[in-house]
This record gives C-alpha cells, structure tokens and sequence, in this order.
C-alpha cells in the first residue's frame, strides 16, 4: 500500500510539471479574475431587468453586508441599486460583450492547456480557435450566470410548502447540472482532438464534485475564519477571491488529466492511474 502511494505521488509530481499545469492554472485563473468584473455586472443588470431586485435585497447583499465594513458595504448597495434604477440595455449588451472577450481568452488558454496534457498539437489557425473560443465562451458564461440566478433567484419562487422543499433542492440539481454542462463542453471540443462522450463525462463529473467541495471549504473560510471588516481583511477578500479561481483552474486541469489517465487504462498495454493504484482490470 505504501508503495503504491509513493507511485501516486511520484505520478502526479512528474504530470504537474511535465504538463506545467500550475502555470496553466495560473494564465486561466488570471483570465478569469478579468471575467469577472463584467459577470457581476451582467448578472445585476440582468436581475434589474427581470424585476427581481428583492434578491439583491433579500438573498446577495444581506450576505456581504455582513463581511464588510458599514461603508464598504454602503457603497456597494449604493452601485447595485443605480444599475437597478436605469435601463439595463445597455449595460446588459456591453457587459455581455466584455465577459464573453475575457471569458474567451480564459477558453483559449484551456485549449493550450488540454492540448497539452492530451499530447496533441495545436494545428488550428486562429481563424478557427477564435470562433470555437467565442462559442464556448458564450455557452459558459450562460451556463454560469444560469446556474447563479437559479441558485438565488429560485426560493422566489416557492416560500412555503412541500413546493419549498422540491424548489430548494432543484435550484442545486439545476445549477450543478448547468456547471457539469460548461465542463463538458470545455473537456470535448477545447482540444484539437474532440474527446469521446465517454471520457467527458468522467472527467465533468470528477472536476465537478471536486470543485463543490471546494466551493464549501472556501465557504466555510469565509463565513467562520476569516473577518472582512478589518483594514487587513478587506485585502483579504482579494487574496481568497484569487486563492478559490486558482484553485478552481488546478482542479479542472487536475479533472482532465484524470480523464487521460483513465482513458489510459481503456487501452490494452497502457499504465495508467488504475494500474498504479492497483485495481485496474487484468
């Protein structure tokens, strides 16, 4: 048992840095971070624009009125309710717009990074990486923002009854199927090579649980360790919104060489991750 642990340690050091995936993770973390700014704002636009500023009210700034200093938190309600009160065409298209420039530079670098631990060569000409990018750009950003609002806006809809109960627990089963859609279609037609349904599917739901714990471990940071209304805590919002993106890019890349490995194993005379771990078949 030892010794197969050592092999599972030595295997995972020698694909981090033959694949250079923390540097990738670093490149798609940074894309991401930029992501972010037009995501927030789309997605209060778009709560302005169907109607449902009470989730703002109710749900979202109760939350971070709570970490943040009376100021902080004042200038943030403040933003929130000048977008709620002005047409949200504009910002809607705009902040549309630049997500989906920045969210496709975070697909591109997904591209490079998977194309790497695939083993493939990248022959695309940007004429056609650009146009996959976009693509896949626009069907994550709203997958995300799809699975933000049904998160948030879903207990709207149903406040008392067994309709509660089955809206509560359909607003997870709707998001986290939405997210498992986004790295799907990542994991399949991001590399040069489309992967079989097969592989992707492994991989999605991998990258998927791994990232939900995550998410809780790093929910559990916030809301309990750490103090937001302190001088030094407000960087730390920063730091812990850097720390969860990076570690969200490690986790997906760590996701699609697990699906390599496996793939691997699938292949009579290969050595993959089961074998090291002893339980593939014989």
């Amino acid at each position: 048992m030892q010794t197969r642990l050592k092999q599972f340690v030595k295997l995972w050091i020698e694909l981090f840095a033959k694949h250079e995936l923390l540097d990738h993770a670093s490149s798609m973390a940074f894309a991401v971070l930029k992501a972010l700014v037009p995501l927030t704002l789309l997605g209060l636009a778009v709560l302005g624009a169907v109607g449902e500023r009470r989730t703002w009210k109710e749900t979202i700034f109760p939350s971070v009125q709570s970490h943040v200093q009376p100021a902080t938190a004042n200038a943030i309600d403040v933003a929130a309710q000048k977008i709620f009160s002005s047409n949200s065409t504009g910002l809607i298209v705009f902040a549309s717009l630049l997500a989906l420039w920045y969210v496709s530079g975070s697909v591109r670098g997904v591209m490079s990074s998977t194309n790497t631990v695939y083993g493939c060569e990248e022959t695309r000409s940007w004429k056609q990486r650009y146009p996959i990018s976009l693509g896949l750009a626009a069907a994550i950003t709203l997958c995300v923002v799809g699975a933000i609002l049904a998160v948030l806006v879903a207990p709207a809809l149903a406040r008392h009854g067994a309709l509660q109960v089955v809206v509560a627990i359909g607003r997870w089963v709707v998001a986290v199927g939405l997210l498992a859609l986004a790295v799907g279609l990542l994991m399949r037609f991001a590399p040069v090579e489309p992967r079989p349904k097969t592989w992707v599917s492994g991989g999605s739901i991998l990258v998927i649980l791994a990232w939900v714990a995550a998410t809780l471990v790093f929910q559990l940071l916030v809301t309990t360790l750490l103090n937001f209304k302190s001088a030094t805590g407000n960087l730390g919002v920063f730091l812990v919104l850097c720390g969860y993106v990076y570690t969200s890019a490690i986790i997906f890349l760590v996701g699609v060489e697990i699906d390599e490995l496996l793939r691997a194993d699938a292949k009579e005379g290969e050595r993959g991750l089961l074998h090291i771990l002893g339980i593939a078949r014989q």
